[in-house]
């Protein structure tokens, strides 16, 4: 499930007001991501990958992933050529991780710091 694209972080407050109806009651929106139009949520209870599909982006399908079913996840820092860094994400059950491209300007080590607190509870 590669997007094309970079994503750049976005405000967790704003993330948590516009995609309210997404989230449980009580939870809580610790870092966001724009991806062109679609967007990655780091909630405190699982991790909402929103991907807006055709041409006008009406159709969204939201893909909620609890925590508890990532295996492994690996991140790749942006190099001097490859100004991109990136996230693999491993499922339960899957040969094949959910992948995500950032820019620079997003602190990939931050990323990997929020996917560590959750998933090793």
């Amino acid at each position: 499930m590669a997007l094309f694209g970079n994503a750049h972080s976005i405000d967790p407050a704003s993330a948590q007001q516009d995609y309210a109806r997404l989230l449980g009651h009580g939870e809580q929106v610790h870092a966001a991501y724009l991806l062109i139009r679609d967007t990655i949520l780091f909630t405190d209870r699982r991790l909402i990958l929103i991907d807006k599909q055709g041409i006008t982006g009406k159709k969204t399908e939201y893909h909620s992933i609890p925590y508890r079913s990532i295996s492994h996840f690996a991140v790749e820092t942006a190099g001097h050529f490859d100004l991109d860094a990136e996230l693999k994400i491993w499922l339960s059950g899957s040969p094949t991780p959910v992948q995500k491209t950032f820019t620079k300007g997003v602190d990939i080590y931050e990323v990997q710091a929020i996917l560590t607190q959750f998933v090793t509870r």
